[in-house]
């Protein structure tokens, strides 16, 4: 069953008591940090029946956005929603008249990579140890362990 199949919406989450805590934990696995991103950003959820998706998005900097904590539900990986959200966060960011859409995932995030790249994001740069020096448990994708942030970004 494809995306197609379903109806969807994004929306902008306006109930801090309807935040999709166990979502944005899959893609970072630090409830500080999430906290904090919840506390600078703004959380869109992807609904069908339910909530299966969200990203937060974050003014860094002037005409800068960054998409932090992308996630999808694990059983509905692999039916185009995160190339949705995606699609949706550069749409809202060019609407803020950002110029400049950022995004980062660990070395090992081999599937985000390659849809981020898909999607018009280019790699310009690699913050070398960042999940060595940033979390106290050591990640692991794909046989993988995560230890360098890969910064990728899209002019808008």
């Amino acid at each position: 069953m494809t995306m197609e199949e379903f109806e969807y919406s994004i929306d902008r989450l306006d109930d801090t008591d309807a935040i999709p805590l166990e979502l944005l934990l899959l893609a970072d696995p630090s409830k500080n940090s999430i906290e904090d991103y919840l506390s600078r950003g703004i959380c869109y959820i992807y609904r069908t029946d339910k909530i299966v998706g969200t990203y937060i998005l974050i003014k860094t900097r002037p005409n800068t956005m960054e998409i932090v904590n992308i996630s999808v539900k694990e059983d509905m990986q692999g039916k185009g929603i995160g190339k949705r959200l995606l699609l949706h966060a550069i749409s809202v960011s060019k609407e803020e008249g950002a110029m400049t859409l950022e995004i980062g995932t660990g070395n090992s995030s081999l599937q985000q990579l390659s849809l981020y790249q898909k999607c018009g994001f280019r790699i310009v740069g690699v913050d070398k140890d960042f999940f060595i020096r940033h979390y106290d448990e050591e990640i692991i994708e794909n046989g993988i362990i995560c230890r360098d942030m890969i910064r990728l970004s899209i002019d808008l």
